[in-house]
């Protein structure tokens, strides 16, 4: 295979896991939102992260009892970087989220939330220097439009400033937490969700426990808990392996369609009728789409001499010696990149991070 058939190929591959993760995170909120009626927000946070860190751990000791193990696992070096990203998700975006909540209106709080995805993209395009041009900054603008007018009530509300501020601040949480989580996205990602869900489901409960909150019945408890496995665990087990293969910024922004899919659900199954902002919406976000799927990026570049340790094939960029048996199919093996330039179509994935 060709390296720039090869780079499209794995682009489109990333494309495919950040939409999906948008779909399954998107589809958890009609079905969270039926359990609400008799149960705590913070409780039901907590057991959705619950359910997806103790899900996605069971899967990960069941997949490496095999002796096919094709995931690097994390390296002593890359647990700064998670600790930081589920430090700044897990535990100070929940508190912030909590905090601007209580006294910010709900029509305002809808709007806010959009900032992630903004935040998300600032910083992985002029803190991490992730690569991005007018095309790709047109189509994050316009899907943040569209995520806006979804959210649309025809009402917000503006209350103190210091609520509208917790939840700008929780957004710019969980931007951080996906920056830093691409930092050891090359890492195993069932690894990293089941992290990241064991300790945000752990520090939810504990501040529901905080408030006064009491569990409810058990079969509420293992339906949430499904629901946090898939659309929470799942979800971001995909997220982990979309920003290993396309970045930050535009992992973000395609799972910023989630609160899309989880509308038009809404409308499928809760009979909700859609409103002219949702049309609205639609016809921005299917623009913001197309934009980035038609996304064609290449030039001559610089790899660097570098060592690292992920799940990879033998293709146009990995041609070092290993067994004959291997070179065959995926597998996992620290190795080793001879310095190169050359000119494809690429995106900013493990391989290509090199500043413009």
């Amino acid at each position: 295979m060709k390296i720039h058939e090869y780079s499209h190929e794995s682009g489109r591959i990333g494309i495919y896991f950040a939409l999906t993760a948008a779909l399954l995170f998107g589809a958890s909120t009609p079905f969270s939102k039926i359990l609400l009626g008799n149960t705590d927000p913070i409780i039901l946070a907590a057991l959705l992260y619950l359910g997806s860190g103790v899900g996605l751990t069971l899967w990960w000791k069941l997949r490496r009892s095999k002796t096919n193990e094709r995931e690097a696992s994390l390296k002593r070096a890359d647990f700064p970087w998670l600790a930081g990203a589920i430090l700044s998700g897990g535990v100070v975006g929940p508190i912030l989220l909590l905090f601007g909540l209580r006294v910010t209106a709900a029509s305002s709080a809808s709007l806010l939330l959009n900032l992630e995805g903004v935040f998300t993209a600032l910083l992985a395009w002029f803190v991490f220097k992730e690569n991005f041009d007018r095309r790709i900054a047109l189509g994050m603008a316009a899907i943040t439009l569209g995520g806006l007018l979804l959210s649309w009530s025809g009402k917000p509300e503006l209350s103190a400033a210091w609520g509208p501020l917790g939840i700008a601040g929780a957004c710019l949480a969980w931007a951080i937490d996906n920056n830093l989580t691409r930092r050891v996205s090359a890492g195993d990602p069932v690894q990293i969700a089941a992290l990241k869900g064991l300790i945000a489901g752990t520090v939810n409960l504990s501040i529901a426990f905080l408030v006064g909150a009491k569990l409810p019945d058990v079969p509420v408890i293992v339906m949430a808990a499904s629901i946090g496995f898939l659309g929470y665990g799942v979800s971001l087990t995909l997220f982990v392996l979309a920003l290993r293969h396309i970045g930050t910024a535009r992992t973000g922004a395609y799972f910023s369609l989630a609160p899309f899919a989880g509308a038009a659900i809404s409308i499928a199954l809760l009979r909700d009728r859609p409103t002219p902002y949702f049309l609205a919406a639609a016809a921005l976000m299917g623009i913001g789409l197309w934009l980035h799927l038609t996304e064609r990026h290449g030039h001559e570049h610089r790899h660097k001499a570098m060592e690292h340790e992920h799940r990879h094939s033998h293709d146009e960029h990995h041609q070092h010696h290993t067994e004959p048996e291997l070179s065959a199919q995926t597998h996992s093996h620290s190795h080793k990149h001879e310095e190169l330039i050359h000119s494809h179509p690429h995106y900013p994935d493990v391989h290509h991070r090199h500043s413009h």
